[in-house]
């Protein structure tokens, strides 16, 4: 048996808190598939490239992703991510690693200076400016992170600094110089502030940030990233995948180094 936990807006796709199935040795692709099937027609829909699964605890992001096994006994938590369409900050952990994540409206005066007066005020966080352009959905800034935080893991960054890192796989660039220019923080653009740290430490950052904050995935980057990274239609089609753009980018982050 497996016992799956539904937390927050999950929770009104069920209309419960927790779901039995007597299920085992199924991926977690297999065990959506299911959960989608046994789903009320009347209830809100429960959009599964918006969330993230734990198993006993653990990111599947950590583990095999979609392809993770979960086996009797198992407890797997569904969380989503974004509520509504309309959220300002999203948190979830990644490798024990806390992460906060919300979008600025570009200004003029806000440029790189910006980002070093909050490295410098929040010495205890993490922090990396990514242009909203180069950021395609939550999913794939899950999954960027995690190649990222397991590249720290395995002491295979690509630069010394995990925030450049992070900065380097969105902008799919071997270069620091180029992944700056190319995706960094600019005035008058929107970008995502990514941030790593204890919970008190970005509770007080969102303080100060949130009136600078706009919705975050609020616009579609579809057409700006394949153009950018010289995505056809005919790779796009080659690519068996419910979101083949997302797998593409996704790809060629990971084969950097």
């Amino acid at each position: 048996m497996i016992t799956v936990k539904l937390v927050g807006g999950a929770k009104k796709s069920f209309s419960t808190e927790k779901l039995e199935l007597e299920k085992s040795d199924i991926t977690i692709k297999e065990l959506l598939n299911t959960l989608l099937e046994r789903k009320p027609t009347d209830s809100p829909e429960l959009d599964t490239e918006n969330i993230l699964i734990a198993v006993n605890g653990v990111d599947s992001s950590a583990l095999d992703g979609n392809s993770t096994v979960i086996k009797n006994d198992d407890v797997v938590s569904i969380i989503p991510v974004i509520h509504g369409g309309a959220s300002k900050k999203l948190e979830y952990k990644i490798a024990s690693k806390q992460i906060q994540v919300v979008q600025i409206k570009g200004k003029s005066g806000i440029d790189v200076k910006f980002l070093d007066n909050l490295r410098e005020k929040f010495p205890k966080i993490q922090l990396q400016a990514v242009s909203s352009k180069f950021v395609l959905n939550s999913s794939h800034l899950k999954k960027i992170l995690s190649l990222s935080l397991d590249s720290q893991k395995n002491d295979v960054l690509l630069s010394n600094k995990l925030e450049t890192d992070i900065l380097m796989r969105f902008a799919i660039s071997k270069q620091i110089s180029a992944a700056i220019t190319l995706a960094g923080i600019k005035p008058k653009t929107d970008f995502l502030l990514i941030a790593i740290g204890n919970k008190s430490s970005l509770d007080s950052l969102y303080k100060e940030l949130s009136p600078l904050t706009v919705p975050l995935f609020s616009k579609s980057n579809d057409a700006f990233l394949k153009k950018s990274f010289s995505i056809s239609k005919k790779q796009i089609d080659s690519v068996y995948s419910k979101n083949p753009l997302e797998d593409i980018l996704v790809e060629r982050a990971a084969v950097l180094l």
